[in-house]
């Protein structure tokens, strides 16, 4: 079966190995069946756009190699700029009119906010070196194998970007920005925008920090994020049952770690239990790779959003036998998007007091 995904290598013939070459002529041949292009166009590194059902392909590999992508929205989208499409929020329509006075009208189920978004163009450039190529091309699910490889590799920069981008730059800088902060902007920095009056960063004034423990505002995580609900959030929202908190492992480690430190087997069983069901002030606690140390998000995960424009996905492949490897260039426009922004809530620069110390490795 010819499998069109995008993320599938289809390489041209320059390898010594033969068997490598015949297995490539296959890709190559299939890519260019696939978006409607000439075997030999594609295999001397044109450069084609590709396919909306090879998009989708795309797609769907890259959400299945992601849970967290799974369970937000990832949905194409035909401009590259435009209004957010309010997926997953929803404000209450139940109403009552008294008709004799006035007559009844009807609520947008689907509101469009005045809350736009901009897909950027994000580089997914890879190469895979020759050496590789011929070690790999023996597998019977080469394609998949390296596909796989690929899409997870363009989850996990998803997310990372969503959770700690802050910038558009005309060139990024992995050096200065390991955790791809140049590349978009992600959900945080736009709720810190857009929506500043639910962000809270601060207890005291010009402290720039939230302190949790004995003789603080919040006496632990519990406190602060049921006070993130109940006083961020609009009553029409409070109580979605999908609202979760949001945040990294090393708060979890600081609430749930005295439970499992404790020696006594019961209490081992309910840190157990605990952990287990990640609850969080009430809220079902989410632990998600990339996030902010000491931030906490309060909304539900159908609020955000990744926007990838339709059929502006571009590709071309290049030998480039001079340092032994075949280059993939990828490009695709691709905006993060909150949809609702009342349905929010953020604390950051948390520090949890009397935490846990690191332990320390053991010496040999």
């Amino acid at each position: 079966m010819r499998n069109a995904y995008l993320i599938h290598y289809f390489f041209p013939l320059n390898f010594n190995n033969k068997f490598t070459q015949q297995k490539f002529n296959t890709y190559v041949a299939g890519v260019a069946a696939d978006n409607g292009e000439d075997v030999a166009f594609v295999a001397n590194g044109g450069q084609f756009t590709v396919e909306p059902t090879i998009q989708q392909k795309l797609e769907n590999a890259v959400l299945e190699s992601s849970d967290l992508l799974k369970r937000i929205n990832v949905v194409m989208v035909q401009e590259m700029k435009g209004s957010a499409l309010r997926l997953g929020v929803l404000s209450p329509v139940a109403s009552r009119t008294d008709t004799n006075t006035k007559a009844r009208e009807t609520t947008d189920i689907h509101s469009l906010q005045e809350n736009t978004y901009s897909c950027e163009q994000t580089n997914f450039d890879t190469h895979l070196n020759y050496a590789t190529l011929d070690s790999w091309a023996k597998f019977p699910d080469f394609a998949a194998r390296v596909g796989k490889l690929k899409a997870e590799r363009i989850a996990l920069d998803r997310i990372m970007i969503g959770w700690n981008g802050t910038s558009v730059a005309a060139t990024t800088d992995h050096t200065s920005n390991p955790l791809l902060q140049d590349v978009n902007k992600g959900w945080l920095v736009q709720i810190e925008d857009k929506a500043k009056a639910r962000v809270l960063k601060e207890i005291e004034k010009s402290s720039g920090k939230i302190e949790i423990g004995a003789g603080k505002t919040y006496k632990n995580l519990d406190a602060l994020v049921f006070a993130l609900k109940e006083d961020f959030i609009p009553a029409q929202y409070r109580d979605d049952t999908k609202l979760v908190a949001i945040m990294g492992s090393d708060l979890l480690a600081d609430k749930y770690f005295p439970l499992i430190n404790q020696e006594k087997p019961s209490e081992m069983l309910a840190g157990d239990t605990v952990i287990s069901q990640k609850r969080v002030g009430g809220l079902q606690a989410v632990s998600v790779p990339f996030f902010p140390k000491g931030t906490v998000l309060v909304t539900s995960l159908d609020n955000l959003s990744i926007y990838v424009q339709e059929g502006k996905v571009r590709r071309h492949l290049k030998d480039v036998p001079e340092r032994n490897r075949v280059e993939d260039y990828l490009s695709s426009n691709e905006a993060y998007v909150v949809e609702n922004y009342e349905a929010v809530a953020m604390a950051k620069n948390i520090t949890i007091l009397e935490a846990p110390a690191p332990i320390s490795p053991v010496a040999a």
